[in-house]
C-alpha cells in the first residue's frame, strides 16, 4: 500500500529533512509542499540538495493545498501548526493523519504551555517518541501501542529527545535523583532555525560558543519534566537545570546530563556496573535492544559526527565517584532523531509499518 503525504513548512530545515526521508520511503509518495512567505518559489531554491524535488513549486499553506492527502506533516513554528490543524479538521473530506513537528501539541499541561509559550493552548496529541518508557516498564511498549492507534502525532523537541533518552533509564530504575538533574547541551546552529538573525551569522558563530535561554527559560524544560514523570518520577519531583549552548556545527546535539545517584548505586561494590545494567535493560547491550538507540561499549563516548544525518541516538553512562553523580551523555542529530526521523518512525507505527522503514541508520564520514 502507498500513502500520499504533504509537507507544510517545506522550505525550513525541519521540512527539508522530512522531505529527504520521505523521498526515500518505499511506501509514501510526496504530494504538496507548502510554505507561507516562500510560496510560488521552487523548492530547489531552498533545498538544492533535494535534487529530485527541486522543480516542485511551493504552494501556500492552506487547507486547499493540504486536504486530499493521507498524511500531512506540519513543520511549522510554534503557535502556527495548531491553527492549521484546526482548519484541516474543519475542512470537507477525510482528515489526514497529522504529524506536528512543532511544539503546539506536545504538552499535556495547558498551564505549562501558557507559562512557556504564552499563546492559546491547542491540546495534546499522541507523543511521538516510541522509546518513551511508562511507569513500571523496562522496555518501551505503551507508547508504541498509543502510536499504533493514533492519527495525531506530536513530534518531541530535539533537546527533549536527547535529555529524555539519556535520563529515563535511571529515573525508571530509581537510581538517580530526578530532583537534582543538570543538563548542558552543545547544539548545532540548525537547531536555531533558518530565520536570519545577527547572532546566527557566520562571523558571529564561527569560533564561538553561545549559551541561550539560560536560567530555566527554555521552552523544552516542561516537556522533559513531563517525559520523566511518564517514565516514573513522582509528580512535582523533577527539578531540572537546563543550559543549551550553540556551537559551530550545522547539525547535532551532545547532551551531558548529571544527577546524584541513590543508595542503590553509591552503596554497591561496583556503581558503574549497577548503572550500566539499568541502561542495558532499557536499550539493550551494544548492538541489541532498541534499533535506533545504541548504548555504547564501556569507555566509548558519544560524538555528534557519528550520528549526523541519521535517526540514531548514541548513549553512554558512567559513575563519577568524586562528585557522587551519574554522568550520562547522549548524541543525536537534531534534524534526524531530534525531528524528522522521529516523525517518520512514529508515522510508520500509525500506518502499521515496521517503525524503522525509511529511517537512515548509517552515518557519513568524515
Amino acid at each position: 500500500m502507498t500513502w500520499t503525504a504533504a509537507v507544510a513548512g517545506a522550505t525550513g530545515y525541519a521540512g527539508g529533512e522530512v522531505l529527504r526521508l520521505l523521498a526515500a520511503h518505499p511506501q509514501i509518495e510526496i504530494g504538496a509542499v507548502t510554505a507561507n512567505a516562500s510560496a510560488g518559489t521552487r523548492l530547489g531554491q531552498h533545498h538544492p540538495h533535494l535534487i529530485g524535488l527541486a522543480d516542485r513549486v511551493v504552494a501556500p499553506t492552506d487547507p486547499e493545498h493540504l486536504v486530499g492527502h493521507d498524511i500531512v506533516v506540519l513543520a511549522l513554528p510554534h503557535g502556527v501548526s495548531g491553527a492549521v490543524a484546526a482548519a484541516l479538521e474543519q475542512a470537507d473530506g477525510p482528515t489526514p493523519i497529522l504529524v506536528d513537528c512543532g511544539a503546539d501539541h506536545r504538552l499535556t499541561d495547558a498551564a505549562a504551555w501558557q507559562r512557556f509559550y504564552g499563546t492559546d493552548y491547542a491540546g495534546a496529541w499522541t507523543y511521538g517518541m516510541p522509546e518513551l518508557l511508562h511507569t513500571g516498564e523496562t522496555v518501551a511498549g505503551a507508547q508504541r501501542e498509543q502510536l499504533a492507534n493514533t492519527r495525531r502525532i506530536a513530534v518531541p523537541g530535539c533537546n527533549v529527545t536527547a535529555v529524555t533518552l539519556a535520563a529515563q533509564p535511571g529515573v525508571a530504575a530509581g537510581l538517580i535523583d530526578p530532583g537534582r538533574l543538570n543538563a548542558v547541551l552543545a547544539v548545532g546552529y540548525s537547531g536555531a532555525g533558518k530565520a536570519l538573525k545577527p547572532h546566527l551569522t557566520a562571523s558571529e558563530a564561527l569560533g564561538s560558543a553561545q549559551p541561550y535561554a539560560v536560567g530555566g527559560t527554555h521552552r523544552h524544560i516542561p516537556e522533559i519534566i513531563q517525559n520523566l514523570q511518564v517514565a516514573g518520577a513522582a509528580p512535582d519531583s523533577v527539578r531540572l537545570s537546563f543550559t543549551p549552548v550553540l556551537v559551530p556545527m550545522s547539525r547535532g546535539i551532545l547532551a551531558t546530563v548529571t544527577a546524584p545517584v541513590t543508595a542503590a548505586v553509591s552503596g554497591s561494590d561496583d556503581p558503574d556496573a549497577v548503572l550500566r545494567q539499568a541502561w542495558e535493560r532499557v536499550y539493550g547491550p551494544t548492538g541489541a535492544g532498541e534499533a535506533l538507540i545504541h548504548l555504547l561499549s564501556a569507555g566509548v563516548w558519544p560524538v555528534t559526527g557519528a550520528v549526523a544525518g541519521t535517526g540514531v541516538a548514541t548513549v553512554q553512562v558512567a559513575y563519577d565517584a568524586a562528585a557522587g553523580v551519574a554522568v550520562i551523555i547522549c548524541a543525536i542529530d537534531n534534524l534526524g532523531k531530534g525531528t524528522a526521523s522521529a516523525a517518520v518512525q512514529s508515522l510508520n507505527l500509525a500506518l502499521g509499518l515496521p517503525e524503522t522503514t525509511g529511517v537512515i541508520t548509517e552515518g557519513v564520514a568524515p
